[in-house]
């Protein structure tokens, strides 16, 4: 049986490509576009990409989503290949932020209702401020009996 088994591992046919296939994902990047020429161009370059299912431009924010099979650094490296200086979208909505106007999240560039994705520092329960704060929420099953 040594024989057999040299003669069939000889044989079998064994694939060394891998076909790791990238997981559908949203990319948001933050360009500067001007006019619609700027527009189309950033558009057109993105959704000539390989796995690229939908491309949303939106000129107000300077914000580019793009959706699908695609790696976010390709993405990145194609729409500065217009020419566009380009980065990945560093705001997020502000309330999701602790503290969305400490000096390190605030921004006036920002988009209405957005703030920097900054590290927040969570305040220490023993602050006075956060304890006045939740001295009379509903949440605080200790706060005051009259409400």
């Amino acid at each position: 049986m040594g024989a057999l088994d040299y003669f069939s591992n000889l044989c079998t046919v064994t694939s060394t490509r891998k076909s790791k296939r990238k997981p559908m994902q949203t990319v948001d990047i933050k360009v500067k576009m001007d006019c619609d020429g700027c527009e189309r161009r950033v558009k057109n370059a993105v959704s000539s990409m390989k796995g690229v299912k939908t491309v949303v431009v939106n000129r107000k924010q300077s914000r580019v989503t793009v959706s699908g099979f695609v790696d976010p650094n390709k993405v990145l490296k194609r729409v500065k290949s217009t020419g566009k200086r380009a980065e990945f979208w560093p705001y997020v909505p502000y309330n999701l932020v602790y503290y969305p106007y400490v000096k390190e999240a605030y921004d006036k560039k920002a988009p209405s209702g957005y703030v920097k994705n900054a590290a927040q520092a969570l305040p220490s329960p023993s602050a006075t401020d956060e304890r006045l704060t939740t001295l009379f929420s509903d949440d605080n099953p200790n706060a005051c009996s009259i409400m």
